[in-house]
């Protein structure tokens, strides 16, 4: 599986543009072909040292192959997204990762 991780940095950083942002991942980006897993947030707010504050909303998406991922890049919903919310963008970081599937039992 691989996870793809984006952070993204809102050049508006107002509860306004960061709700519009989330509202336009869970529109074009959820329900992609080989998506196991979806998840958009914001950041928390957290007063710890070791925590990134450089971000506004991050989005995770976990899917089944790196063939399922490669075919996302191109799909027109996520063409659409980028194109759509590119220009309220400072900063995107992107980070994708292998990963396997792990269900913790009992405690």
């Amino acid at each position: 599986m691989l996870a793809h991780l984006v952070y993204f940095t809102l050049k508006d950083r107002s509860p306004a543009a960061i709700a519009a942002l989330v509202a336009a991942c869970r529109k074009l980006l959820v329900d992609h072909p080989g998506e196991v897993a979806f998840s958009v947030g914001t950041r928390a707010e957290y007063n710890r040292q070791v925590n990134d504050c450089d971000w506004d909303v991050m989005l995770s998406i976990v899917f089944d192959s790196h063939t399922s991922h490669d075919s996302y890049q191109t799909a027109p919903r996520h063409e659409r997204f980028i194109a759509e919310n590119a220009p309220t963008w400072a900063k995107v970081r992107v980070f994708d990762a292998d990963v396997t599937a792990w269900q913790a039992h009992g405690a």
